[in-house]
């Protein structure tokens, strides 16, 4: 069992910068893969990025690439979510998963445990 709690949400205007955490319990944390989704209002819960475990390799959507940044302190127990120039139309509530299988990917699907979420307000 892996238990998953977001931080750091909150309103800020266009432009500027957010960093999400999510700190894992339960299960070994360095043994998993980590992602983070968000879901817009409406909207199908979408992929944002994902970090491995050891050796450590990171994906990004498309849309964020190059403006969001994910990493991880296995020794906190905690990956995070560096957000930068942050757009109106990102405004969702973003939640953290937890893939403790060994295929890998970038759908819900592959993600066995998600936290509560976090809303992020992106405002114009």
């Amino acid at each position: 069992q892996v238990q998953l709690v977001e931080s750091g949400g909150g309103l800020v205007q266009a432009g500027g910068s957010l960093r999400l955490s999510c700190t894992a319990s339960g299960r070994t944390f360095s043994s998993y893969a980590m992602g983070w989704f968000r879901q817009a209002p409406g909207k199908d819960r979408e992929f944002v990025s994902r970090i491995s475990r050891n050796p450590i390799t990171t994906y990004y959507a498309a849309s964020v690439k190059g403006r969001f940044t994910i990493s991880r302190d296995n020794a906190k127990n905690t990956v995070y979510l560096q957000m930068n120039s942050l757009k109106p139309l990102e405004t969702a509530v973003y939640y953290c998963a937890a893939d403790t299988g060994v295929v890998g990917g970038t759908t819900p699907d592959r993600y066995d445990y998600w936290g509560q979420g976090t809303q992020v307000t992106v405002s114009s």
